[in-house]
C-alpha cells in the first residue's frame, strides 16, 4: 500500500491540549489513512467506503482543502496506476462531495493537467488511460464554473435547464456545443477502456479488470443526465433554427448516440456492472428532431445505484466485557419476574401479562415473515441467476450449432470450388486445343497469302503482255475480254479467302480471351473460400474455449444453489418451531378475544341508539330548513299583490339571470334530495341546496314582479301568472319534504317548468339588439380570433410563394428589391402573429381573472360591447394581414404601386393598435400578459416602419429618374415649359385637395357605421345588431372603445 509521501507542515502542527483541536487532529489523520487506502499502488478497484470517508470530510469540511493537501504529496510521476486511482477518487469527490469542492479543484487545474501531460508522452497502458482521464476532470471543472447552475452531480430539473438555456438561440446553440464536448469526453475515456480489455480480461472477475472499470460507474451516471439534456436542448434549437443549419449537430449527435448505445450494451453484459449499477436502455433508434412530437416519445434514462451490503470495517470493542457479566443474571432475573411475577404474589397483573404476550407474538410473526420474504427473495434470484445461465450456455450451444452448420456449408463450397477447378483445367485444355487451331488457321492464312502474291505476279505479267500484244492484237478483243474476266474472277476470289480468314481468327481471338476471364475468377473464389474455412475453423476453436469457460462457471453456480438450498431447509426447520409456539400462544389469546367481542357487541348497540337520534336530529334540522325556505317563498308571493312593490322596476336580463340561477340551484336540491333518501344521517346537502334555492327562487318571483311592471300589459300578465305558479309549486314541493312518507317520492318537475316559463318571458322581453346567444357570442370571440390566425399564417405562406416565384423570374435589382420588400413583410407577418397569439393569452387571463363562478359564455355576454370591440379587432387585424399580402403580390408582380404597400403597413399598425386597446380595457396593469402584449404591439409598430422604409428605398431604386438637362433649350422654350408645370402642379394640388376631403367624409361614414350598432341600446330602439361575417376579406367597421362606466 502506498504510504503519503509529504504532509503539509500547517495539516500536522496542530497542538493539543484543546477540544478542537483535538477533533481537528484526529479529522486530518483519519482523512490521511483513508487517502492512503484509497489511492495506492494496488491494480484493484478503490474501496466504497474509503472513498465515502472522504466525501464525508469534504461535507464535514465544507471543503476539499484536507484532500488537497495531502493529494499534491502524493508521488504521481512515478506510477500510473497511482494516478488513475487518484482521477477516480478527485471524480467521486467532485460529483458526491461538498459544493465548494469545484471551487478548490480549480485552483490545482494545473497540478492535474501537469499529471496527465507527463503520462499522455508515456507509452504505457494505464497512462493512456491517465492522460484521456485528466481532459475529462478538466472538461468538467470547467464546464461546471461557467455554468453554476448544473451541480457537478448534473442533477437538475427540466424547469432549471429551460432557465440556463433562455430564449436567446447563440446561447442554446452554445450550451449545446459545450455538452456534446463534455459527453465525447466521457465517451472517449469508456472506449479507451474497452479497448484495453480483451475477451478473457472482461469476462472473468479479475481485480486488474476492475481497477480499469471501477470509474466507468461514475461516467455511467455523467451519460445519462448529458444525454437528456441534450436531446432537451436539440429539440429547442429545432424549433428557433431551420433543419438545414443543424445538419452538423444531428450528425454529431447520432454518432454520439451510437457510442453510447454500445457502451451501455457492453457494460450491461457484464457481471462487474450488474451488482454495482443498473444501466438505462436506450431506444432503438435516435429522437427525430425533425418531428417536434417525438419529444414526447422520449424517455429519460435513469441509472439506479442499488443499496450496497456493508461491507468489513475495522473490528471495535463497542460493548466492554466487564459489564456484560454483572448485568446478565440481573436482566435474568428480571424477565423472571415479568413472565412469572414476583416470589411473594404481590404483582399478579394478568392484563399486562396478556399483552406482553401479544406483542411477542406480533414480533415473533412480523420475523418470521420477514424470514420468509428474505428465504424466497435469495430462492427467486438464485432462479433467475441460474436461468440467465443456462439462457447464456443454449445460446453459446446454439452459436456452436451454427459454426458447424457453417463449416459443413464451407465444406461444401471447397468441394464446389474444386470441381470448378477441374472444370477450368478442362477449359485450359479446350483453350490449348483452341490455341492449336488458331496456328493451322494462320498457317493456312499464310499459304493463302503466299498464292495470292503469285497471282497477284501472274496478273502483272498478263499486264504487260496485253500491253505489248494490244498493238498488234487489236482484232482479238474476244479474248481480251475473257482475260479481263479471268483477272476479275481471281481476284475475287483471292478477297473473299482473306476475309473469311480474317472472321475466323477474330472469333478465335475472342473466345481465348472469355477462357482466360472465367479462369482468372474461378481462381479468386477458390482463394476466398479458402480464406474464409480459415476464419470459420478459427472462429469454431474461439466459441468451443468460451463454451468450456461457461460450463465451467455453471457447474460452480449449481453448487452454490445446492448449498442456500440446504441453508433454506434449516430456517425452514426453524420456522416450523416458531409456528408451534405461536400455535400455543394463539389459543391463550383467543379466550382474551371472545371476552373482547362481548364488549364490542354492548358498544354496537349503544350505537344503534345513538345512529337513531342522529337521523331524528337531522330531520328536525331539515324540517326548520323547510319552514325557513316556505316563509321566504311567502313572502316574494306576497310582493306580487303588494301596491307598495309598483314603483319597483327591474330590466329582463337581470331577471333572466336570476331565473337561470334559480334552475340550476334545482340541479343542486335534486342531488341533495337524493343523498338524504339514500342515507338519512346526513341531511347537511339537502338542507344547503334548500336553502339556496329558496333565496334564488323568492328573488326570481320578486325581480319578476319588478320586470312586469315595464313590461307590456299582456307580457306583464303572463309573467305575473308565471311566477305565482312559481311560488305556488316550490310550496307544494316543500309540503312533501315535511311528511316523511311523502319525503322520498317529491319531486321537482313543476317548479323546473315554472323557472323556464319565466326564463322564456324574459328572453322575449330583451331587445332585440341583444339577440344574440351566449354561446354563439363566446364561440364567435374564439372563430374570430382563430380565423385571424389562420389568416396570418395564409399571409406568411404567401409570402414564402412569392419570395420563390420571385427568385426564379426576376434577377439583378429587382430580385434584391423584391427581396428586401418580402422579407420585410415576412417579418411584420410574424410579429403580428405573436401579437394574436398574445392578446388570445390576455383575453383568457381577462375571462379566468373576472368570469367568477360564472361560464365564459356567461361573461362574454355580460360585457357585449367589450366583446364586440374584441371581435372587431380581430377582424380588423386579419384583413389588413390580407390587403398586405395582395399589395405585395402586385408589387412583384409590377401591376401595383408601392404606395399600396405604404397604406396598408399604416391599417396594420392602426389595426393592432385598436386590438391593444380593446385587450388592454379589461386587463389588469400588472398583468404580465399585457406588457407583453404593449411590447408586441410596438414590435409591430417597428416592422410596419421597415415595410415602409423598404418600399420606399426599393421604389427609388427602381424608378429611373430623368436628368434634368435643359442647356438644349431655348429661352421661350424654357418659359413654355415652365408655364405647363405649374400648370400640372396646379392640377396635381386641386386633386390633392378633393381627394383628402374624400377620405375624410370616408373616415366620417366608417365612424358613423362602426358607433351605430353600440348606440342601439342607449336609444331604447330595438334595432337588430349586424350579423358577424367569418370572412376577412372585407374590412370590419371599427368598434368603440367600452366607457369608464361599462363592465
Amino acid at each position: 500500500m502506498n504510504s503519503i509521501k509529504s504532509v503539509p507542515a500547517r495539516v500536522l502542527s496542530r497542538r493539543g491540549g484543546h477540544s478542537l483541536e483535538a477533533e481537528r487532529e484526529q479529522f486530518d489523520k483519519s482523512q490521511a489513512i483513508s487517502i492512503s487506502k484509497a489511492i495506492n499502488t494496488q491494480e484493484a478497484p478503490v474501496k466504497e467506503k474509503h472513498a465515502r470517508r472522504i466525501i464525508l470530510g469534504t461535507h464535514h469540511e465544507k471543503g476539499a482543502f484536507t484532500f488537497w493537501s495531502y493529494a499534491i504529496g502524493l508521488p504521481l510521476p512515478s506510477s500510473a496506476i497511482l494516478s488513475w486511482k487518484f482521477c477516480h477518487v478527485l471524480h467521486k469527490v467532485l460529483r458526491d462531495g461538498h459544493p465548494n469542492v469545484l471551487q478548490d479543484c480549480q485552483r490545482y487545474r494545473s497540478n492535474i493537467r501537469e499529471t496527465g501531460d507527463l503520462w499522455g508522452h508515456l507509452h504505457d497502458r494505464y497512462g493512456q488511460l491517465v492522460s484521456i482521464y485528466t481532459r475529462l476532470l478538466l472538461t468538467k471543472i470547467s464546464f461546471h464554473v461557467k455554468h453554476p447552475e448544473f451541480p457537478p452531480g448534473l442533477e437538475v430539473s427540466d424547469e432549471v435547464l429551460e432557465k440556463t438555456a433562455g430564449t436567446d438561440v447563440n446561447n442554446i446553440f452554445q450550451l449545446t456545443v459545450e455538452l456534446f464536448d463534455y459527453l465525447d469526453c466521457e465517451l472517449k475515456l469508456s472506449e479507451s477502456v474497452f479497448r484495453q480489455l480483451n475477451t478473457s480480461m472482461a469476462v472473468s472477475q479479475m481485480s486488474a479488470v476492475q481497477c480499469r472499470l471501477a470509474p466507468l460507474i461514475q461516467v455511467i451516471q455523467d451519460c445519462s443526465h448529458l444525454y437528456h439534456y441534450s436531446v432537451k436542448l436539440m429539440f429547442k434549437l429545432h424549433s428557433c433554427l431551420p433543419a438545414d443549419t443543424l445538419q452538423g449537430h444531428r450528425d454529431r449527435f447520432h454518432e454520439q448516440f451510437r457510442s453510447l448505445k454500445n457502451f451501455f450494451r457492453k457494460a450491461s453484459d457484464m457481471l462487474y456492472f450488474k451488482r454495482l449499477i443498473q444501466i438505462p436502455r436506450l431506444p432503438e433508434s435516435p429522437p427525430n428532431f425533425l418531428r417536434a412530437s417525438a419529444l414526447a416519445e422520449h424517455v429519460k434514462p435513469v441509472v439506479v445505484i442499488p443499496e450496497e451490503a456493508p461491507e468489513d470495517e475495522e473490528p471495535e470493542n463497542l460493548i466492554e466485557i466487564s459489564t456484560t457479566s454483572t448485568t446478565e443474571p440481573q436482566i435474568t432475573s428480571d424477565l423472571f419476574e415479568q413472565t412469572f411475577g414476583p416470589p411473594n404474589g404481590v404483582w399478579d397483573d394478568r392484563d399486562a401479562q396478556i399483552e406482553s404476550l401479544k406483542k411477542e407474538v406480533e414480533t415473533l410473526r412480523a420475523e418470521m415473515e420477514k424470514i420468509k420474504l428474505e428465504a424466497q427473495r435469495y430462492i427467486t434470484q438464485l432462479k433467475a441467476q441460474v436461468n440467465s445461465l443456462e439462457g447464456e450456455v443454449e445460446e453459446q450451444r446454439k452459436q456452436k450449432q451454427k459454426a458447424l452448420v457453417d463449416n459443413e456449408q464451407l465444406r461444401d463450397e471447397l468441394e464446389r470450388l474444386q470441381r470448378v477447378k477441374q472444370d477450368s483445367d478442362r477449359s485450359q485444355r479446350l483453350c490449348a486445343e483452341a490455341e492449336k487451331k488458331a496456328n493451322a488457321t494462320e498457317i493456312r492464312y499464310t499459304k493463302l497469302k503466299e498464292k495470292h502474291s503469285e497471282l497477284i505476279n501472274t496478273h502483272a505479267e498478263l499486264l504487260r503482255k496485253n500491253a505489248d500484244t494490244a498493238k498488234q492484237l487489236t482484232v482479238t478483243q474476244q479474248s481480251q475480254e475473257e482475260v479481263a474476266r479471268v483477272k476479275e474472277q481471281l481476284a475475287f476470289q483471292v478477297e473473299q479467302v482473306k476475309r473469311e480468314a480474317e472472321m475466323k481468327l477474330e472469333d478465335q481471338s475472342v473466345q481465348l480471351e472469355q477462357l482466360r476471364q472465367e479462369l482468372d475468377a474461378r481462381r479468386d473464389e477458390l482463394e476466398q473460400a479458402q480464406r474464409s474455412l480459415s476464419h470459420a475453423k478459427q472462429a469454431g476453436v474461439e466459441l468451443s474455449a468460451q463454451v468450456d469457460a461457461l460450463h465451467a462457471e455453471k457447474e460452480l453456480l449449481r453448487r452454490s444453489v445446492s448449498e442456500k438450498e440446504c441453508e433454506l431447509l434449516s430456517t425452514r426447520g426453524l420456522i416450523q418451531e416458531k409456528e408451534l409456539q405461536l400455535g400455543q400462544e394463539a389459543d391463550k389469546a383467543t379466550r382474551e378475544i371472545r371476552e373482547l367481542q362481548g364488549r364490542l357487541l354492548e358498544k354496537s348497540n349503544q350505537e344503534q341508539s345513538l345512529q337513531q337520534k342522529l337521523l331524528d336530529e337531522q330531520f328536525g334540522v331539515l324540517q326548520e330548513t323547510v319552514r325557513e325556505a316556505q316563509a321566504i317563498l311567502r313572502d316574494a308571493m306576497a310582493k306580487l299583490d303588494d301596491p307598495l312593490h309598483l314603483r319597483c322596476t327591474s330590466s329582463p336580463d337581470y331577471l333572466l339571470s336570476r331565473a337561470q340561477a334559480a334552475l340550476e340551484s334545482t340541479d343542486a336540491l335534486e342531488k341533495g334530495h337524493a343523498q338524504y333518501v339514500a342515507s338519512m344521517a346526513d341531511a347537511a346537502g339537502l338542507v344547503g341546496a334548500l336553502a339556496l334555492f329558496a333565496h334564488l327562487t323568492g328573488d326570481t318571483i320578486v325581480n319578476g314582479s319588478a320586470t312586469s311592471h315595464l313590461a307590456p300589459t299582456d307580457h306583464a300578465d303572463r309573467l305575473t301568472e308565471t311566477c305565482r305558479e312559481c311560488g305556488q309549486q316550490s310550496l307544494e314541493y316543500l309540503e312533501q319534504l315535511k311528511d316523511r312518507q311523502r319525503l322520498g317520492s317529491a319531486q321537482l318537475g313543476d317548479v323546473q317548468k315554472a323557472l323556464r316559463g319565466v326564463l322564456q318571458l324574459a328572453q322575449e322581453l330583451r331587445p332585440k339588439s341583444l339577440d344574440i346567444k351566449q354561446e354563439e357570442l363566446g364561440d364567435m370571440v374564439e372563430k374570430e380570433m382563430a380565423s385571424t390566425s389562420e389568416a396570418i399564417e395564409d399571409a406568411v405562406r404567401r409570402i414564402e410563394e412569392m419570395m420563390n416565384q420571385a427568385r426564379n423570374e426576376s434577377s439583378g435589382v429587382k430580385l434584391e428589391v423584391n427581396e428586401r420588400i418580402l422579407n420585410s413583410c415576412t417579418d411584420l407577418m410574424k410579429a403580428i402573429r405573436l401579437l394574436v397569439t398574445t392578446s388570445t393569452n390576455l383575453q383568457k387571463e381577462i375571462v379566468e381573472s373576472g368570469r367568477g363562478a360564472a361560464t365564459t359564455q356567461e361573461f362574454y355576454a355580460k360585457n357585449s360591447r367589450w366583446t364586440e370591440g374584441l371581435i372587431s379587432a380581430s377582424k380588423a387585424v386579419g384583413w389588413g394581414a390580407t390587403q398586405l399580402v395582395e399589395s405585395a403580390d402586385r408589387v412583384v408582380l409590377h401591376t401595383g404601386k408601392y404606395e399600396e404597400l405604404i397604406v396598408c403597413s399604416h391599417e396594420i399598425a392602426a389595426s393592432t393598435a385598436q386590438l391593444v386597446a380593446a385587450s388592454k380595457v379589461k386587463a389588469e396593469k400588472s398583468s404580465r400578459n399585457l406588457a407583453r402584449l404593449q411590447e408586441c404591439s410596438r414590435n409591430v409598430n417597428e416592422m410596419a416602419a421597415n415595410v415602409v422604409a423598404s418600399t420606399k428605398s426599393g421604389q427609388e431604386q427602381i424608378e429611373e429618374k430623368d436628368t434634368m438637362d435643359f442647356s438644349g433649350m431655348s429661352l421661350i422654350k424654357l418659359k413654355k415649359e415652365e408655364m405647363e408645370t405649374q400648370v400640372k402642379v396646379l392640377e396635381l394640388e386641386k386633386r390633392l385637395e378633393g381627394e383628402r376631403v374624400r377620405l375624410g367624409e370616408l373616415r366620417k361614414q366608417h365612424y358613423v357605421l362602426a358607433g351605430g350598432c353600440e348606440d342601439a341600446p342607449e336609444d331604447g330602439e330595438a334595432r337588430p345588431a349586424p350579423a358577424p361575417r367569418r370572412g376577412i376579406l372585407k374590412k370590419p367597421p371599427v368598434a368603440q372603445k367600452a366607457g369608464p362606466g361599462e363592465p
